[in-house]
């Protein structure tokens, strides 16, 4: 049986995405997100946040940077690394999220319009509906009508002429 590393998480930006580049030119894209879990504390619920760090390598870090800002909802599909080094004699350790794929979801924190996952949520990867109702693609920054994307403007993936 072989291991599995696999996490999906829904979150948001807690600071704006930073671009770098390593000594052989690779993008390195390094952001962090925080997600919220409830849980009960007495005979209350109350709102626990938790901390990742995310990191997205080449050309995806490099066509979302400019769209990973702060508060953005984002979807985040990867695998954890452990990151090792000694510092000052000691030994140190840092888990990070290394992303496979990245959905940008709806709108930002506290915005109006932009609040459930699917406002933004798209059939193909790394697009978002803008207020226009137009889709733009971000990983190709084209515009294109819903239409030639086979999602209707409900955003549930099905065309208004049902035959039933």
């Amino acid at each position: 049986m072989s291991d599995i590393n696999h996490v999906v998480l829904v979150g948001r930006l807690t600071r704006d995405a930073e671009l770098k580049y390593t000594a052989n030119g690779q993008a390195v894209c390094k952001f962090s997100i925080a997600v919220n879990r409830r849980k009960k504390s007495g005979e209350q619920w109350v709102e626990e946040a938790n901390f990742f760090d995310v990191v997205v390598w080449g050309r995806q870090g490099e066509a979302l940077n400019q769209y990973l800002v702060k508060g953005k909802l984002i979807g985040v599909d990867g695998e954890l690394r452990q990151d090792r080094w000694e510092q000052d004699g000691q030994n140190r350790s840092k888990i990070e999220i290394i992303a496979n794929n990245l959905q940008l979801l709806g709108g930002m924190s506290g915005q109006s319009g932009g609040g459930g996952a699917s406002s933004g949520v798209m059939s193909a990867p790394y697009g978002e509906r803008k207020n226009d109702g137009a889709y733009h693609d971000l990983a190709r920054s084209t515009h294109s009508s819903p239409e030639e994307h086979s999602f209707s403007p409900s955003g549930d993936g099905f065309s208004d002429d049902i035959p039933f």
